[in-house]
């Protein structure tokens, strides 16, 4: 029995005629350690305001953040059969995946959605780490076929968001087998000349590093996201050498080339915006000034 939450504050709160209050109002940043309010945190798109470390965002506010107005349809994903092998650790496979569904309100680790992005369409589908780490599913290859074929049908550019630990242990070879799975996927909107692009989020590790997390035409990271293949410890154990400082963040893959670019959260919906831009767009939207000496000339008329 907990006396402090059963007995002593309920008899506080009968002296001083306080009412009730939520336990969940306040949260601690995993990095500095300060107590942040919840409603603050969100404000802030889960950045911490101390230290302004970049938290674990929930797929529906990262969605909401990187579509205009906040405004996106989610698309219903094909379903599969549970649990294929039968598998069992400490709880059935069926019992495992019926807990994080009542704990998320998700049937998987995906979230497939279209809207707009700085007026350009765009097509993202996010994974989300809070459902069994992020691990990669039957389900989520099936959502990552159903993603690339709502892109190429709209002409729309695809965005993944990363954040998982790796493949599925629970679905054993099926789960590996969504890997190249994804990559025939990709192919498919890279195929109708459309961008596919990668955000990379904390953490992206394991299988879903080694294939379709890293096949991106541009791949943006947020600041101190932990991805890579294997546990930093696995590796220093292996190779038997200390690993450099800050290995396996997006910083140090963004300087040794393995990232385009790492941008702050408040600044990704309007650089996915711009990318969309560049990439789609046949010509300049602004007025191409001509040499010293000639007459102007309007994008893509010519002189």
């Amino acid at each position: 029995m907990n006396w402090i939450n059963n007995y002593v504050r309920p008899t506080l709160r009968r002296f001083t005629g306080q009412s009730d209050t939520p336990d969940n109002l306040w949260t601690k940043c995993s990095h500095c350690g300060q107590m942040i309010y919840i409603a603050t945190l969100k404000e802030n798109l889960y950045v911490c305001p101390h230290c302004d470390a970049h938290l674990r965002m929930p797929v529906e506010d990262r969605l909401a953040a990187l579509f205009d107005n906040a405004a996106y349809d989610s698309i219903t994903l094909p379903q599969v059969n549970d649990d294929p092998l039968k598998f069992r650790d400490r709880k059935p496979y069926p019992a495992r995946l019926r807990e994080y569904r009542q704990k998320t309100g998700r049937n998987d680790v995906f979230v497939v959605a279209q809207g707009t992005c700085g007026g350009q369409k765009l097509v993202i589908a996010a994974m989300d780490f809070a459902f069994m780490g992020g691990s990669l599913s039957r389900a989520g290859g099936e959502a990552l076929i159903a993603a690339a074929r709502l892109a190429v049908a709209q002409q729309a550019p695809l965005l993944v968001v990363t954040a998982s630990g790796g493949a599925r242990m629970q679905e054993g070879i099926l789960s590996l087998m969504q890997l190249p799975r994804s990559i025939v996927a990709i192919d498919m909107v890279k195929e109708a000349g459309l961008p596919y692009l990668v955000l990379l989020s904390d953490p992206t590790t394991g299988g879903v590093s080694a294939s379709y997390a890293m096949l991106g035409d541009i791949h943006l990271a947020e600041p101190g996201a932990t991805i890579g293949f294997a546990g930093a410890r696995v590796i220093a154990q292996t190779i038997r050498e200390a690993l450099p400082e800050g290995f396996q963040t997006a910083e140090y893959l963004r300087s040794h080339g393995m990232l385009d670019m790492v941008v702050h959260r408040r600044e990704l919906a309007g650089r996915i915006a711009l990318i969309i831009d560049l990439l789609t767009l046949p010509g300049p939207k602004a007025e191409v000034l001509p040499p010293a000496g000639q007459g102007k000339k309007t994008a893509g008329v010519s002189g």
